[in-house]
């Protein structure tokens, strides 16, 4: 119980750090640490991946839906590609991000991929204008507190924050800043491709570049 404090006191203290900052990175190597993952970024990397090989399971990631109140949990998409948006009504890169989001679930729904948001430390009633505004389709949590950016056990230091959790709900690839169509898509696609099992391959990923494998190696 103790640890899991430290971890949710960890996540609350890097964005709050950050104030209404969006979409920055401090240019030091970032790295998140709690149970289950590491993630490391070398000279503060903003994309992050993380080789299948050596994925962990996401923690217990539940929250009140934003617009009904009813408990979204994780564990409902099971087999799903899900992607995680962060995002808050004060985050000015979030009007424009939420375009690009619902764009790339659009082109992606129909291959096992669903999308969901994090509303974190918001307003409720100015983020259900903002979420109906933007019409996005998919939906939302409602976490004030951040407990479910905890339990994702992903560094996010800044809103909004976009991470894509593999279909065992492993976190493959987190963009600690504002996303495009074209780049989410991609990287939507790679996990949705990849092959299952004991013996799943890490190939796209490994596409991805060798500096940001570089940065996503845990320290052992």
């Amino acid at each position: 119980m103790r640890r899991s404090h430290r971890v949710l006191a960890a996540a609350l203290a890097a964005v709050t750090s950050l104030g209404v900052l969006t979409a920055c990175s401090t240019g030091d190597d970032a790295v998140a640490q709690n149970q289950t993952n590491q993630f490391v970024s070398p000279d503060g990397k903003l994309v992050l991946s993380y080789p299948p090989s050596d994925r962990k399971a996401a923690g217990d990631v539940s929250a009140p839906d934003l617009l009904t109140d009813e408990t979204i949990d994780l564990d409902e998409f099971a087999d799903q590609v899900v992607v995680v948006n962060v995002w808050a009504s004060w985050c000015a890169p979030c009007r424009k991000e939420f375009t690009e989001l619902e764009a790339t679930y659009q082109k992606t729904k129909d291959k096992g991929v669903t999308f969901l948001g994090i509303d974190f430390r918001d307003s409720k009633s100015n983020a259900k204008d903002f979420f109906s505004d933007n019409k996005v389709s998919y939906r939302s949590m409602y976490d004030y507190g951040g407990a479910s950016l905890a339990a994702l056990g992903v560094p996010v230091g800044a809103v909004p924050t976009t991470v894509v959790l593999d279909r065992q709900h492993r976190p493959a690839k987190v963009f600690l800043k504002a996303i495009t169509e074209e780049e989410l898509t991609q990287a939507v696609l790679d996990v949705a491709n990849e092959q299952s099992g004991p013996n799943e391959q890490s190939g796209p990923n490994e596409q991805s570049g060798s500096n940001e494998q570089s940065g996503s190696k845990s320290h052992r």
